[in-house]
């Protein structure tokens, strides 16, 4: 039942999603008079939000309970989107997208939260990969409604667009009510309040993350513009590109973490997606030889192919040491603390990313690359750190009971 309403949650919420990332910027640009300079200030300032208030957010969850927290936060982000309607300005549009970023960044601490607490271990990361896989079809679903919108081009269509965000956010958080409640987890004496920014080994696998996260802006951003600038005629290919992602993620993201069921199994799968990106970026690189056309659209999904297979094995194994190297009792601040990475990357990865292949062409492609090979063959070694720090505090704790007792 919890794994049901879990994924039927996570299909409901990601169709209203795909609409409005699809229209979101065509209606804040063209509807409502934004310069692209202003929305793309307010999305950078919007995503800071979102990025400091994920760990206190998630540590709400742990502390009032995940389910209650997440249902919450769910039924705040679609008033957010309902405000949407009547933005006309660059400060309600600034107030309105921070809040929407705070709301939806405490919604998934508390949705992770909530996972780990109602699944055990071994089930914890093909439930994860499950609901990867139906993300990416529900974001598919709202792409083409949000397309429907944009083929319109009335305000009428942008703004059912947004009521269907709202909607979408209430009905995902009525099908987490109904999930069974998670007791709250009381603090423990002499415990810091916010215990992962103190965790430094924690932090570093989470950085490591973050830079291996940088992918993501790479098919929805980066390539289009690589391929107008290099091989305009090939402009339709990127379109094919995303949706070859999305097709093989809905497909192959569970069949993928199957593989992964523990540190060891989770820091390997890491390390080969640094190498797959590794490898992904130099086909990209050579895309631009000056080739035959169909030879460089050859390597463009070559290139792409080797992208998504990376990026399933990155998601398999950085689902899996976020939540082993979480304590049980702070999983929504520690979860929160971790997914601030995709916040990051979407701040700064644009303009990271456009700076480095844009600017610098197949030097660029080649320094990002080495940049995530070295990251991923990282990881190995800094998830040993963090387990290894994890066995001297226990003891100590487990010492100062046995004292008290």
């Amino acid at each position: 039942m919890s794994r049901g309403a879990l994924t039927t949650a996570q299909l409901v919420g990601a169709i209203g999603d795909g609409a409005y990332y699809t229209t979101s910027a065509l209606y804040f640009t063209h509807v409502v008079g934004l310069s692209p300079f202003r929305l793309g200030l307010g999305l950078a300032v919007g995503w800071t939000v979102g990025t400091l208030t994920g760990v206190p957010l998630g540590h709400l969850a742990d502390r009032r309970g995940p389910r209650g927290t997440a249902v919450l936060f769910a039924l705040a982000a679609a008033t957010v989107v309902a405000t949407f309607l009547v933005v006309r300005s660059f400060v309600p549009f600034l107030f309105a997208v921070s809040l929407y970023a705070a709301a939806t960044s405490g919604l998934g601490s508390a949705t992770q939260a909530l996972v780990g607490a109602l699944t055990g271990p071994a089930e914890r990361t093909r439930l994860l990969a499950r609901l990867q896989s139906t993300l990416n079809g529900g974001l598919g679903i709202g792409a083409m409604l949000g397309g429907v919108a944009i083929y319109s081009g009335s305000r009428t269509a942008f703004l059912a667009v947004f009521v269907l965000d709202a909607v979408s956010f209430v009905v995902c958080g009525l099908i987490l009510l109904r999930l069974p409640a998670v007791p709250p987890v009381p603090a423990r004496a002499g415990e810091p309040r916010l215990a992962v920014l103190r965790d430094r080994p924690y932090a570093v696998v989470a950085l490591i993350n973050t830079v291996l996260l940088l992918r993501m802006p790479l098919l929805s951003l980066v390539v289009p513009l690589w391929i107008a600038s290099r091989a305009a005629e090939l402009g339709w290919l990127s379109s094919v590109l995303f949706a070859l992602n999305t097709l093989t993620v809905l497909l192959f993201q569970v069949r993928t973490a199957r593989a992964v069921t523990g540190l060891g199994s989770a820091s390997r799968a890491v390390r080969r997606a640094g190498l797959l990106l590794l490898a992904s970026c130099a086909v990209f690189a050579a895309s631009a030889a000056g080739l035959p056309l169909w030879v460089t659209g050859t390597l463009l999904v070559a290139a792409a192919v080797l992208q998504v297979v990376g990026e399933m094995h990155q998601s398999a194994g950085s689902w899996q040491i976020s939540f082993d190297l979480a304590p049980a009792h702070r999983l929504g601040q520690y979860q929160g603390f971790f997914g601030s990475g995709v916040a990051v990357a979407r701040t700064l990865g644009p303009l990271v990313l456009t700076t480095l292949l844009l600017t610098w062409g197949v030097p660029g492609w080649l320094l990002l690359g080495g940049l995530f090979a070295v990251a991923g063959c990282a990881m190995g070694p800094a998830v040993r750190w963090a387990e290894r720090s994890r066995l001297r505090p226990q003891s100590a704790v487990d010492a100062r009971v046995a004292v008290r007792a």
